[in-house]
C-alpha cells in the first residue's frame, strides 16, 4: 500500500484578546492507502484543530497555521490556492462532523443536500444525482431510503442522522473519511452500529480513515495504528495492539486506567488523571504532562521530549521509561 497523506511539524495558533492559544504544536504523522488512524485525547488536546487545518477549515483570524507541511497526492494542502483546496474538500477527503444537526441544513431535504457535493464534484445531472442519493443512504442502513430522501433532518433520529451525514461524505468515494467523534452524542448501542457501518464501508469503498475520539475503547476495534495527544502534541503513536499491551507514556497509561475493562476485578476502582488540563496560552517550553505525571523528574519541568522509538513503530515523548518503573 503506497502513502496516502504526510504531516510534517503542523502548527495551529489562535490569535485571542488573551493571548496566543497553541492549539498544534508541530505534529507529525503519515497515513497509508486504506489505514485507519485513531486520533485520541482529551477535549481541547487538538484534534479537531489539527484535522482542520489539513482542509483549510479554520477560521482566519483569529487562527493561523503557522507552520508546516500536509503531503497528500503529490500536493501540500497547506500551501496550494482555494480553488484547489474546495476541489480536495469533500471530494477527496471528506469529514464527517460530531453533530449532524448542527452541519445539516434544516431548510433542506437529505436528497437535496447530498445531491449537492454530486452535482457539484462528479457533474452529475439532479435526477443522477438524485438517484445516487438513493444508494448511498441504501448502503449506510437507512430503511425506505427511497421515500425518506425528500424529508429535512429534524425528521431523522440522531443516529440516522450521523449516517445521513456519512453518506454525503461517501458521495464523491473519497481516498480519506475524516470522521470527527461522529458517535459522541449517541447511546451505546447506536455507537457500535455506526463504528460497525464505517469498517464495512471501509472495506467496501476501499478508503483510509482518521477518526477522532476521546474514547480509547472505540479506536480499539476500529484502529491499525494510534495516536496519542496531549496539550497540542502527539505524545505517543504506535500500532492498536502495542498501545493496548504495551503503553509506554504516563499519559496513555492514566487513559486505560480510567476505562473500565471486562477482565478487572469487579472491586477495582478506575484511577483518574488528577489536575487539570494545562493552559494552551503559555507556549510549550516543559513537558505539558509534567503537573499531573506521577514520574516526574526535573528534567521534565525544563525541557520537552521529542517523539522518539522505543520499539518498531511505537514512537513516545518521554524522559523516563515508564516500563523500567512498573
Amino acid at each position: 500500500m503506497g502513502r496516502l497523506l504526510e504531516v510534517k511539524g503542523l502548527r495551529t495558533q489562535f490569535f485571542t484578546q488573551d493571548g496566543v492559544v497553541h492549539a498544534v504544536n508541530g505534529i507529525s504523522y503519515t497515513l497509508d492507502e486504506r489505514e485507519t488512524l485513531g486520533l485520541v485525547g482529551e477535549s481541547g488536546c487538538g484534534k479537531s484543530v489539527s484535522v482542520m487545518s489539513l482542509l483549510r477549515l479554520i477560521p482566519q483570524p483569529p487562527g493561523k497555521i503557522v507552520g508546516g507541511e500536509a503531503w497528500f497526492d503529490g500536493r501540500d494542502l497547506l500551501s496550494i490556492s482555494e480553488d484547489e483546496i474546495r476541489q480536495v474538500r469533500g471530494n477527496r477527503i471528506a469529514m464527517v462532523f460530531q453533530d449532524p444537526m448542527t452541519s445539516l441544513n434544516p431548510v433542506l431535504t437529505i436528497g437535496s443536500q447530498i445531491g449537492e457535493a454530486l452535482q457539484l464534484h462528479l457533474g452529475m445531472s439532479r435526477d443522477q444525482a438524485r438517484k445516487r442519493s438513493i444508494e448511498l443512504l441504501e448502503m449506510v442502513g437507512i430503511p425506505m431510503a427511497a421515500d425518506r430522501i425528500d424529508d429535512y433532518p429534524h425528521q431523522f433520529s440522531g443516529g440516522m442522522r450521523q449516517r445521513v451525514m456519512i453518506a454525503m461524505g461517501l458521495s464523491c468515494n473519497p481516498q480519506l473519511l475524516i470522521a470527527d467523534e461522529p458517535t459522541t452524542a449517541l447511546d451505546v448501542t447506536i455507537q457500535a452500529q455506526i463504528v460497525d457501518l464505517v469498517k464495512r464501508l471501509k472495506e467496501e469503498v476501499g478508503m483510509a480513515i482518521i477518526w477522532i475520539t476521546h474514547d480509547l475503547g472505540i479506536v480499539a476495534g476500529l484502529a491499525n495504528r494510534v495516536a496519542v495527544m496531549y496539550a497540542g502534541f502527539i505524545i505517543e503513536m504506535a500500532d492498536v495492539k502495542d498501545l493496548y499491551g504495551d503503553p509506554r507514556h504516563p499519559y496513555t497509561l492514566g487513559l486505560l486506567r480510567s476505562i473500565p475493562r471486562l477482565d478487572m476485578d469487579h472491586k477495582a476502582k478506575l484511577t483518574p488523571i488528577e489536575g487539570m488540563p494545562p493552559d494552551l496560552l503559555t507556549g510549550p517550553v516543559s513537558c505539558p504532562f509534567a503537573p499531573r505525571c506521577q514520574y516526574v523528574i526535573e528534567k521534565c519541568t525544563k525541557e520537552n521530549p521529542l517523539l522518539e522509538p522505543v520499539a518498531r513503530n511505537h514512537y513516545v515523548a518521554c524522559w523516563v521509561d515508564v516500563k523500567k518503573k512498573g
